[in-house]
């Protein structure tokens, strides 16, 4: 009996979390290209990214281990962004972008460990695999940033938009994702070796984690469920 009041408390607040990560991500693909280029923009951009890491770092919380971890790695991430937007030179964005993207990294290894070990498909391992994978591009969508910061010209542009086109904020964001949906429309283009790694590595996990992912949750489905009742508790 202790053990099954235990595992509602630690599925209830995951529910809820998992759900709440997932309009996180949704409300920052959705207002992320439209914010960037007003007024103020960059800070509604902040508050969406430190919205979505925190919600992240509860999602995964199912610890008390994995929360003192995934807090460590938010404090730099969140903080240092807010802290180079408003003064710049006392952190580099090479300092939160690091510490983002372990943060991004611990998070999907642990989404992904609970989709991997879900007994059947509920709206908890939905909410999950979807997240996870955006999640991914969110890797990626900082690693672009990094590489673009320590290795300028790391990335051509074939754009004619009259300005200086940066890979940072929404350009990285663009590229990571049409890169993992493997479409690659050809406007940005990866010229450095670490760049052109990447985008290739960003591309295969984009297409092994469909294919796995659509196994795991077919084979999820297909298996008889000894105790329904217990899942729609």
């Amino acid at each position: 009996m202790k053990e099954i009041e235990k595992l509602s408390r630690v599925m209830g607040p995951r529910r809820f979390s998992m759900v709440q990560l997932l309009i996180a991500l949704a409300l920052l693909f959705f207002f992320f290209p439209f914010v960037e280029e007003i007024k103020g923009g960059d800070i509604i951009v902040s508050i969406l990214l430190s919205l979505v890491l925190l919600s992240a770092v509860f999602a995964v919380a199912n610890r008390r281990r994995t929360l003192i971890v995934a807090l460590l790695l938010a404090v730099p991430a969140v903080g240092g962004r807010w802290i180079n937007h408003f003064q710049p030179h006392l952190v580099p964005p090479a300092i939160f972008l690091v510490a983002g993207l372990a943060l991004v990294a611990f998070v999907v290894v642990n989404l992904l460990r609970f989709v991997l070990r879900a007994p059947s498909v509920n709206l908890e391992v939905l909410c999950a695999s979807i997240s996870a994978y955006l999640m991914l591009g969110l890797i990626w969508t900082i690693a672009y940033w990094l590489v673009a910061q320590l290795t300028p010209g790391a990335f051509a542009f074939n754009t004619n938009t009259g300005a200086k086109e940066t890979m940072e904020g929404f350009n990285a964001f663009y590229f990571s994702f049409v890169t993992l949906s493997t479409v690659g429309y050809g406007d940005i283009t990866p010229v450095s070796k670490v760049a052109r790694t990447l985008a290739a590595m960003e591309a295969m996990t984009g297409l092994f984690y469909v294919a796995v992912l659509i196994a795991r949750l077919v084979a999820l489905y297909s298996t008889p469920n000894s105790n329904p009742k217990s899942q729609d508790s």
